[in-house]
């Protein structure tokens, strides 16, 4: 790879639409080597097609994933991927039925495949490789009181504390595999900004209001002690599945959270509808490095953005934070899941061109 670093002005979630041959083999029951082969054989064209369109950063589009974070969470140690009868996450208009399940404690593995994940981006690419992971909140915000099977974890001082550790762990591992831009998908602080999600965790006991403040202390925990030359990112969004979402509300009780309880460098912000809520939160982020991609291009459909309106919204944006700590991406990925969202892979291509061509007619650059 080249000596290219984050942060870039222009950038992107992580998940992409499935080639349409690893598609085919996941439906027809091919697991092990034999999907392994086909995965390796089409994610270098999806890598290309993120260069072509001039990123200086990409990722392999989380095609080895059947969902951006159950995949990781189930190979912890400790944690398992099951199905319920009924509907589990919540979406408008879609169901899905698979929760977490902790059965012991915490740790990540020292084999854990997405590291291999990582270093296959890394080798066959000329730009900056970044992998995408699910944050330390997706661990807890998983798992319900009726799926935490391991007795110590009643505990919740215990279970978070764990999480942390665990995830202090895997940042490091993605370190020594040559990882230096790391991003974490933390999406439940934007959850946490619906009154519906926040009654949800009451009536499992917990406090919303101190959820945020602890699912900052996991978060910073974990990416602390990084090495200096590390770039953490962080995502947040309000659901994303085949087109659909979950939550509303703004970012108001999470940014003073997010912005200023954690050293998190590179924030990844869904703007892409009213239900993000208003950009005056940004107004909570310190002046100095570290930076907002407001994403104001949306993947869940495909009409295309105008740059003029994208422009004036950079303006309204500039009223609470500094032009210069600000760049851009998409709302969210292009399939949070393998099923994908509700546009083409041109629409697609069409929408990271946008992203390249913004952040050049705003910053010059890239």
């Amino acid at each position: 790879m080249t000596n290219l670093t984050p942060p870039f002005r222009a950038d992107h979630v992580g998940s992409l639409l499935r080639p349409r041959k690893i598609a085919e083999a996941r439906k027809a029951g091919l697991t092990g080597d034999a999907l392994r082969e086909i995965e390796d054989r089409e994610i270098p064209a999806l890598i290309r097609m993120q260069e072509e369109v001039g990123l200086k950063v990409v990722t392999d589009g989380e095609a080895r994933r059947a969902f951006w974070h159950f995949d990781f969470m189930g190979m912890l140690d400790g944690l398992d991927i099951i199905e319920l009868d009924g509907d589990a996450l919540g979406f408008k208009g879609a169901t899905v039925k698979q929760i977490a399940e902790v059965n012991g404690p915490l740790d990540f593995p020292a084999d854990h495949p997405m590291l291999e994940h990582f270093q296959f981006v890394e080798k066959n690419t000329t730009v900056c490789p970044k992998i995408s992971i699910p944050g330390p909140s997706a661990v807890h915000f998983r798992v319900t009181p009726a799926t935490n099977k391991h007795a110590p974890y009643a505990d919740q001082d215990l279970f978070m504390a764990d999480i942390a550790k665990t995830y202090r762990k895997a940042v490091q591992a993605f370190y020594d595999a040559g990882c230096r831009y790391l991003q974490l998908d933390d999406i439940f602080f934007a959850y946490l900004g619906d009154e519906n999600q926040r009654e949800i965790r009451r009536q499992m006991g917990q406090d919303p209001d101190r959820l945020i403040k602890k699912y900052a202390w996991m978060l910073e925990e974990a990416i602390k002690d990084r090495p200096a030359d590390m770039q953490i990112g962080m995502h947040m969004c309000r659901g994303n599945f085949r087109s659909t979402f979950v939550a509303t509300g703004g970012y108001d009780a999470a940014a003073d959270a997010i912005f200023n309880q954690t050293s998190v460098d590179i924030y990844f912000m869904e703007y892409d509808s009213e239900r993000a809520g208003g950009l005056e939160p940004l107004g909570l982020l310190p002046k100095g490095k570290k930076r907002v991609l407001p994403g104001f291009i949306t993947t869940k459909t495909p009409q295309l953005e105008s740059l003029d309106d994208l422009k004036r919204q950079f303006e309204a944006a500039s009223k609470f934070v500094d032009i210069d700590q600000l760049g851009i991406a998409p709302q969210c990925g292009f399939a949070s899941t393998e099923e994908g969202n509700d546009l083409t892979e041109d629409d697609q291509r069409r929408k990271l061109e946008l992203v390249v061509k913004t952040a050049e007619a705003i910053w010059g650059e890239a």
